[in-house]
């Protein structure tokens, strides 16, 4: 059972699924004001590219890239809970970064929670490495940072 990654519009009803089922991960977690999660409206826009990772039919987690003109930032990442460990984050992953190569970006930078331990390894085994904020990002307890030059 082959897991495929294709473009996709945040506002689908898988789309939709999935970004509920992260933002109230998230929610649960963190306060508002240290929650960054973009909306189904603001993922769909020009120079955002929103991918859902599937397998037979079943959603199993997507993600997006947002280029920022001077580098691309990782938004929405999010796996079913009950499709961890099945290469769903990785393949996301991979294709996040064909993506960006494609766009012409030369870095690939994203903000996470500082607990989300699970996405801190997956981060790091595809080259990513701790730094400092970036954008319009400060400095915050919740907040880990995370940069790949491609």
């Amino acid at each position: 059972m082959t897991i495929t990654v294709d473009l996709a519009d945040p506002r689908s009803a898988e789309g939709l699924a999935l970004l509920n089922a992260s933002h109230a991960f998230l929610m649960s977690r963190y306060a508002p004001e240290h929650s960054f999660a973009l909306n189904p409206n603001q993922l769909a826009e020009p120079h955002v590219s929103f991918f859902i990772a599937d397998r037979n039919g079943e959603a199993l987690g997507c993600a997006a890239l947002s280029n920022k003109g001077t580098y691309g930032e990782i938004k929405s990442m999010f796996v079913h809970p009950d499709a961890r460990g099945s290469g769903t984050g990785a393949a996301l992953m991979q294709t996040l970064e064909d993506e960006a190569r494609t766009q012409g970006l030369t870095l690939m930078q994203l903000e996470t929670g500082n607990d989300l331990y699970d996405a801190h390894r997956l981060y790091q085994r595809h080259g990513f490495a701790v730094c400092g904020p970036f954008g319009d990002y400060a400095e915050g307890p919740h907040s880990v940072f995370m940069e790949k030059r491609l």
